[in-house]
């Protein structure tokens, strides 16, 4: 990676960082605002956060051609524009349409910018360096939210709705930031796609068929909804609902553990890349799935012993730990392999496909863990996630089975490339 590319990419994460930074201050709280806050519901709520798949459903399918035609600049530019003028009108509506409208807006908005930033990450890194690049990436976004959970929770009151708005404020705010950031970056003319593998042998040429057509590229998107929607959509609604109604932690002690999460994030991020670097993706994401079943056992136990409040929060606060842990072990695997398996001149249409998976998983997440907190189905909420963590640890050792040494293990498959004969010493001439 050359001096300028390295330069680039540390503003383009950057700049992420920040917007993250405004996005902590209000994902903890957007199910308990919208339900409690603004008293419309806890059926309201969920509505409201699926309203950000609704808005991928629309923006996804048609970003990932933009990109690839006219390239990641100007998608990100109006996606920042949506989201920060989304997240302004969260903050000031007090209805249930005008939440809807907005929470759309803002979905929309978030859609479109992952896609782009993601591309950019790939246009400014190699293989060698791609999964590093997602991983500091991902390290520095976590550490940005995780810091606005911690002093988003400090000011948070649900009995003063101004300060709620103020929250939304500071994320409409931060996105323009990242913006602003984003403007001064300069991104390469050429595409750096030297080691992306054209999809499966004899898959059609052309877009959504071709996408659609690749079967290990199928078995990712389905992974990925299962792991968006085990994890990340659980946090802003049954996770949260959870520690507060059965667990009986306080709304400031969720912003704790959030910020244990990117605290365990900041902490093991680069470690556990030196340790999967190397490794098979396939078996470090089913690692994965069962790192998360014992997250989700351990929230469970917290809800047994609330009488016992020290342990019952030690136990919901490793939950969030242990997801941290695991969202480590996967930013340096699946970002880099939707890379990897991307034509080069799909790269945006694959990020776009993949960044939908995500949406609607992040999104349904939040509406089914609303419904089951809302009828007070604890046991069975708990159970269904047990089950989806280990569904992934399935899913994952059956997507290995459909990848190539290369994409599985690229720097394994690297090695082996080279010839023997650069390292053979010199047969000396007999004299």
């Amino acid at each position: 990676m050359t001096t300028a590319m390295g330069a680039t990419l540390r503003r383009i994460q950057l700049g992420n960082a920040l917007a993250a930074f405004g996005s902590g201050f209000t994902v903890p709280y957007l199910f308990l605002y919208v339900a409690q806050v603004r008293d419309l519901g806890a059926t309201t709520a969920g509505a409201v956060l699926a309203a950000f798949a609704a808005a991928a459903l629309f923006v996804l399918p048609l970003v990932g051609r933009v990109i690839d035609q006219r390239g990641p600049m100007p998608v990100a530019m109006g996606g920042v524009a949506a989201a920060s003028s989304g997240a302004l009108g969260l903050g000031m509506a007090s209805s249930g349409p005008s939440v809807l409208a907005a929470a759309a807006l803002m979905g929309a908005g978030v859609a479109v910018i992952q896609p782009a930033l993601a591309t950019m990450i790939v246009w400014c890194s190699t293989t060698a360096t791609r999964s590093r690049a997602f991983a500091t990436q991902f390290f520095l976004n976590n550490l940005g939210m995780g810091v606005g959970g911690l002093l988003g929770g400090q000011i948070v009151d649900k009995h003063r709705p101004g300060t709620f708005t103020t929250l939304f404020c500071v994320e409409s705010v931060m996105f323009l930031v990242l913006a602003g950031v984003l403007l001064t970056v300069k991104l390469p003319k050429a595409v750096s796609m030297d080691a992306s593998l054209p999809g499966e042998a004899g898959a059609p040429r052309g877009g959504f068929r071709q996408l659609v057509s690749h079967r290990a590229m199928l078995l990712l998107c389905v992974m990925g909804f299962v792991l968006f929607f085990t994890c990340y959509g659980q946090f802003e609604s049954g996770l949260p609902a959870y520690g507060v109604e059965v667990t009986g932690i306080s709304t400031s002690t969720l912003g704790v553990a959030l910020f244990a999460n990117t605290a365990v994030i900041a902490l093991a991020q680069f470690v556990v890349l030196r340790l999967v670097e190397g490794r098979r993706r396939s078996r470090v994401v089913a690692l994965v799935g069962l790192v998360w079943t014992v997250a989700w056992l351990a929230a469970g136990f917290s809800g047994l012993v609330p009488h016992v409040q020290a342990v019952a929060t030690a136990l919901l606060i490793s939950t969030y730990m242990l997801f941290g842990l695991g969202e480590a072990m996967l930013s340096p695997t699946v970002a880099p392999l939707v890379a990897d398996l991307a034509p080069s001149r799909m790269v945006g249409q694959y990020n776009s496909a993949f960044a939908l998976v995500k949406q609607l998983g992040v999104a349904v997440g939040p509406a089914v863990g609303g419904l089951m907190a809302a009828q007070g189905a604890y046991v069975a909420y708990v159970t269904l996630l047990v089950a989806c963590s280990l569904g992934i640890t399935v899913l994952a050792f059956w997507l290995g089975r459909h990848l190539t040494p290369a994409q599985d293990n690229p720097l394994r498959a690297a090695k082996a490339a080279v010839p023997a004969t650069a390292v053979e010493r010199p047969v000396p001439v007999a004299t």
